[in-house]
């Protein structure tokens, strides 16, 4: 492939990247645990403050990141705010995946390179994270850049790649406190590539000089003590600038250290996301809900298979590194391996080794192009790697602009139904319909789990007021003195009983299986 070919085909890529990621981005109402972090970034653009939660939210690097977008819409207020502008945060950061695989070149030949872009572009796990405002995605992003900057550092030695890989691992460190696993799952990697060329070595001493597959040229040093120390004084400050809140918040770092424990802690206390340990594999290959269409990423997964095989033959890395690609197989079996066993289980939890899978996958897609002997093999594969990537892009589509909060849908997890912005429509007409419009007292009487994402979608309303039980909410507010009240469905006899005939109730579905009451004082 000429570089001409290459660069058309690479930015055609990037384009289907950020189509996938860009286009109504408003199209999905706003999960609980979107809700949530949106709600913990207005008050940072309010009041510019900003205190790490040990026990929930994760690290501080999408509230920042955040910011800019705020400032250039314009937004200075939570009410200001809404799902596009909050959105095109992991959007923008899905998209950038792209160029970073670019640093894997050498690792990765040309063609490799081009699949797995291509795979990132299209993919339904990636785009549909991507267009989640939660810390995923910027965590596989910074992941990949650590891996990259890794790798370019292990062909030059340079100091600016060791600071930058430092860079790197402490944004990953600021995003979330589980990249723990990943700096694990990396030092195994590490470990199992020695061990593995360590033995292939002694079977087999003579190599060929100045290829890639080289067991004891420069690029197996370790790096110097002076690079070593930049690497980790580049990352202690990237973690210490975040979780000490640029220095306006000392105690955030002891609060990071605790939030490790916390949550590993409930890792082994699950839930209701607990699940068996090959949750991520069967979502991957095979969902579907009764009546429901078949989702299948198996594509993805034969590919990721056959680089993983071609990655440890002999000749690996012919266009690239072998080494490079058994470093990202390991890494990606002992991260998958590690995700697994933990109980604690959501869909975007894969995303770190699912990026293992695509640049295995394009591996691999290169390597069956590259063994077609005969004039028919050479047509019909890769025919075959069209209609499958055609396929993934079908099923992006889908999962994104067709079904985004469909419980069909494997990556729609939890997902805020539809039905529910029904309900804050009906809040509006009532607010719109009385004298002090969005200053109506509105009583919220659910548990925590079924009371987000109202407070996101009820931002702009003046009053708003959360109980958890009907006793509770009746030591503060008289029955009858709130013109709007929403109630979890548990709730709904009692409040109904105590609200009498002047009250219009409703119900609006919240997510599968939670459905919430709305009572709308009557006109006169």
């Amino acid at each position: 492939m000429t570089k001409r070919a290459f660069r058309g085909l690479f930015l055609c890529a990037v384009l289907g990247a950020l189509a996938f990621r860009l286009v109504r981005l408003d199209v999905r109402p706003m999960h609980p645990d979107e809700a949530n972090q949106a709600v913990k970034f207005g008050r940072l653009l309010e009041r510019g403050e900003y205190r790490f939660d040990p026990g929930d939210h994760h690290g501080p690097t999408l509230y920042y990141l955040t910011l800019p977008s705020a400032w250039a819409a314009g937004d200075r207020t939570l009410a200001a705010l809404d799902e596009r502008v909050l959105r095109l945060v992991p959007a923008l950061a899905g998209a950038a995946l792209l160029l970073v695989i670019l640093l894997f070149a050498g690792g990765l030949g040309r063609g490799a390179i081009l699949a797995a872009a291509a795979l990132a572009a299209v993919s339904p796990a990636l785009t549909y994270y991507s267009r989640f405002y939660i810390q995923e995605t910027l965590l596989v992003l910074f992941l990949a850049a650590l891996v990259g900057c890794g790798w370019r550092y292990a062909r030059k030695r340079s100091p600016a790649w060791a600071f930058l890989a430092g860079v790197s691992a402490g944004m990953m460190a600021a995003t979330k406190e589980t990249s723990l696993i990943l700096f694990g799952g990396l030092a195994a990697a590490f470990l199992l590539l020695s061990i593995f060329e360590s033995v292939r070595t002694r079977r087999r001493p003579v190599l060929t000089a100045g290829d890639a597959w080289v067991w004891r040229d420069t690029r197996t040093k370790l790096p110097s003590a002076g690079h070593a120390l930049l690497f980790l004084a580049a990352g202690a400050a990237v973690a210490v600038l975040f979780y000490s809140s640029f220095f306006s918040n000392i105690p955030g770092l002891a609060d990071a250290v605790r939030a490790v424990g916390m949550s590993f802690a409930r890792a082994g206390r699950p839930g209701v996301h607990a699940h068996p340990w090959p949750y991520y594999f069967q979502t991957l290959a095979y969902s579907k809900a009764a009546g429901g269409p078949l989702w299948s990423e198996a594509f993805l997964l034969a590919l990721a298979l056959a680089g993983g095989i071609a990655a440890l033959r002999r000749d690996a890395g012919r266009n690239g590194s072998g080494r490079f690609l058994r470093f990202i197989l390991f890494f990606t079996a002992v991260t998958a391996a590690a995700y697994s066993l933990i109980p604690y289980k959501t869909p975007w939890n894969m995303l770190p080794f699912y990026l293992g899978l695509v640049i295995l996958a394009g591996d691999g897609a290169a390597a069956l192009v590259r063994i077609g002997r005969s004039r028919f093999v050479r047509i019909l594969v890769p025919a075959i790697l069209v209609l499958g990537f055609a396929g993934l892009a079908a099923q992006g589509y889908r999962a994104n602009f067709v079904s985004p909060a469909d419980p069909a849908n494997p990556y729609a997890y939890a997902q805020t139904s539809p039905d529910f912005l029904k309900l804050v429509a009906a809040v509006e007409r009532a607010a719109a319909a009385a004298p002090e419009k969005r200053e109506i007292l509105v009583e919220v009487v659910a548990p925590p789990e079924e009371t987000w994402p109202l407070p996101w979608y009820l931002r702009r309303f003046g009053k708003v007021g959360y109980w958890t039980s009907p006793e509770a909410a009746a030591k503060d507010v008289p029955a009858g003195r709130a013109p709007v009240v929403i109630s979890s469905a548990a709730f709904a006899g009692d409040m109904a009983a105590a609200l009498g005939d002047g009250y219009a109730q409703s119900f609006y579905g919240l997510r599968p299986e939670v459905v919430l009451s709305l009572f709308v004082r009557r006109g006169p």
